[in-house]
């Protein structure tokens, strides 16, 4: 189930502030080595369109490139991960933990569970994929 609304988000220092409006998928959970590495653990995130975000402040907003297919946008002055983006830039994954509560989002699964950390367990009941190509994401962003 996707949601429509306004929603804001920012970083941890408020350097790179947003919103965003109209239907966000809902969370998928990447365990991948790129996500736990770029966040500490892994990574939460739902996604919108290009379009439906407007940032407020963006001056520190910073892009890594952290495969062919994708970057990473980042606070370069507090570090907080926030966005990845595909190269085809159709939509944005939004890092769930930046969002204003209430999100009202809920989270449809996991992926990329083969690289998942050995230190944790996740026993939510949700689906597992092992890579990133279930058979549809609910609500999904094109």
């Amino acid at each position: 189930m996707s949601t429509a609304q306004t929603i804001s988000g920012q970083c941890l220092c408020g350097a790179v502030a947003f919103t965003i409006s109209g239907e966000l998928r809902p969370v998928i959970y990447c365990h991948c080595e790129q996500c736990r590495r770029s966040s500490g653990h892994y990574v939460a995130t739902t996604a919108c369109k290009r379009d439906q975000i407007r940032f407020q402040s963006d001056q520190a907003l910073a892009w890594y490139q952290s495969s062919p297919h994708a970057k990473r946008g980042f606070c370069r002055t507090c570090g907080s991960s926030l966005f990845w983006v595909p190269e085809h830039g159709r939509h944005w994954a939004v890092h769930a933990g930046t969002l204003a509560r209430p999100t009202g989002l809920r989270a449809a699964m996991h992926i990329y569970t083969q690289m998942a950390g050995d230190y944790y367990d996740f026993n939510d009941g949700l689906p597992r994929y092992e890579e990133d190509n279930p058979p549809s994401v609910p609500g999904e962003v094109e």
